[in-house]
């Protein structure tokens, strides 16, 4: 299926790995000039931009950005826009987890996991909105969750923004619907990227238990097909949702979660 991204110029937050460079890099096969995003200073993304680069002929870029800071985003956002006069695609992936039993959740954990999953995804997205109206097009994509869409113990803050990121979403959505702009949410079950890493180490603690127990026991339990997400899988869904293919998708939160939301 011809997905026709040339020319579209593409912002993924959170993507020198994981799930948002598996995106990065699927929007660079398909045409789109495609910008990275992360914390890291450039020096430290030299490789993974270097390495794509020689793959795909799509220009590629890196722009630093801590997704926690609301003035950060809007300069992102603005050098991009001035830049290359336009943002057709925008992917919200940044992310953190935090693993605590409510009464212990430190106040900074809780506010630095809103900032970082579900505030930044407002501030991109209204900086991002404008032209996409101006123009007449636009996608937008938040990487949430399956506790996007069900909870699960010692996750409040994570569950709490995966959950909000559906609602903004949602209204996204309903704003967009008559300016050929569309929002979509993705909500993956486990994928074994740096972040559920450390969460499989966080969750041994917790629960006092080997690493080997934590998959098998705790995070693929809910997951029917015994099996993590591949990144793959998730980087060909958010490319056909900025294709026209999916130009009446919109609202949608789309579970690739091995079944865990089916129960």
């Amino acid at each position: 299926m011809e997905l026709n991204l040339t020319g579209k110029v593409a912002l993924v937050t959170g993507s020198t790995s994981g799930i948002g460079l598996g995106i990065a890099e699927r929007l660079a096969e398909e045409g789109c000039t495609t910008i990275m995003n992360a914390h890291l200073p450039a020096e430290e993304v030299t490789g993974v931009l270097s390495e794509l680069a020689e793959k795909y002929d799509g220009e590629i870029e890196y722009r630093q950005a801590d997704m926690s800071n609301p003035d950060a985003i809007g300069k992102l956002l603005e050098g991009i826009i001035s830049h290359h006069q336009q943002l057709d695609i925008l992917v919200n992936n940044a992310g953190v987890q935090v693993v605590s039993p409510i009464q212990d959740f430190k106040n900074e954990d809780w506010e630095n996991v809103q900032d970082i999953n579900l505030n930044s995804a407002f501030h991109t997205t209204k900086a991002a909105f404008p032209g996409m109206l101006k123009r007449g097009w636009g996608r937008i994509i938040h990487i949430a969750s399956a506790h996007g869409l069900v909870a699960s113990a010692f996750k409040a803050a994570y569950v709490t923004a995966k959950h909000g990121m559906i609602g903004l979403g949602k209204v996204t959505a309903l704003e967009g619907a008559e300016h050929g702009i569309t929002c979509n949410m993705i909500c993956p079950g486990y994928v074994l990227t740096p972040l559920v890493d450390q969460q499989i180490d966080d969750q041994a603690k917790v629960h006092k238990i080997s690493r080997d127990r934590v998959i098998a026991e705790i995070m693929l339990t809910p997951q029917p097909t015994k099996k993590f997400v591949q990144i793959e899988e998730i980087a060909a869904l958010a490319a056909f949702l900025c294709s026209d293919h999916a130009a009446s998708i919109t609202g949608a939160a789309i579970p690739i979660d091995g079944g865990w939301t089916a129960r």
